[in-house]
């Protein structure tokens, strides 16, 4: 075997760990020891790899957002209706995480709860994240006559304030489903509101 493939079987098999415990434990709770006993493989080698803890757990948030971006615009149509495309996007969001389990709880906690010493680098790696959830809402933005007073940017630093606001509420301290998907649904509702309004909007039509 070439030593550079030796060399990313080893980094494979630390990044597995590392994913695992920080999926289970979260950030704060996690201990390079026990990733070293899962897989068997000295904090010398690890070290070699990834210098700190810090290091490794921004490379697990790294690749969770970097997957989750391609999975997002591999799956996201651009055809059909814009309400059946904004269900479709949160659809893919949901069934991402459903088939990678090990990544929903670090997507929280750097999303939602990023350590504070970390939350510039965390920043770092959704930057590609974040341009794609606006190319995707001005797309969705595109067909539509915006009244002449809000801007599309308005209407996106809207959504991110609402993000905000949904975020603060669902602190968590157990990342479990029931808690991921309630804060996805809240997600999905506020950017409908902020699409839709709150009139029924036959009510228009009749008017």
């Amino acid at each position: 075997m070439k030593r550079e493939e030796k060399n990313q079987q080893t980094r494979r098999r630390i990044m597995d760990s590392a994913l695992a415990e920080f999926s289970k434990q979260g950030y704060g709770a996690s201990s390079i020891n026990t990733i070293c006993a899962a897989q068997n493989i000295s904090k010398g080698i690890v070290y070699h790899y990834f210098e700190t803890k810090d290091v490794l757990f921004l490379a697990c948030v790294e690749e969770c957002l970097q997957r989750l971006t391609e999975y997002i615009r591999v799956n996201m149509t651009k055809q059909g209706e814009m309400e059946t495309r904004l269900e479709n996007y949160f659809a893919i969001r949901t069934r991402f995480f459903h088939s990678y389990p090990v990544y929903q709880r670090i997507f929280c906690e750097a999303v939602i709860s990023p350590p504070v010493h970390l939350s510039t680098e965390i920043q770092k790696c959704k930057q590609d994240f974040d341009d794609l959830n606006i190319q995707i809402l001005e797309e969705l933005l595109a067909p539509i006559a915006l009244r002449p007073s809000i801007s599309k940017d308005e209407v996106i630093e809207t959504f991110r304030q609402f993000q905000d606001f949904i975020n603060i509420r669902y602190q968590i301290s157990d990342a479990g489903d029931h808690a991921f998907e309630a804060r996805e649904e809240k997600c999905r509702k506020a950017l409908n509101i902020l699409l839709y309004g709150i009139i029924e909007r036959k009510q228009f039509e009749d008017g």
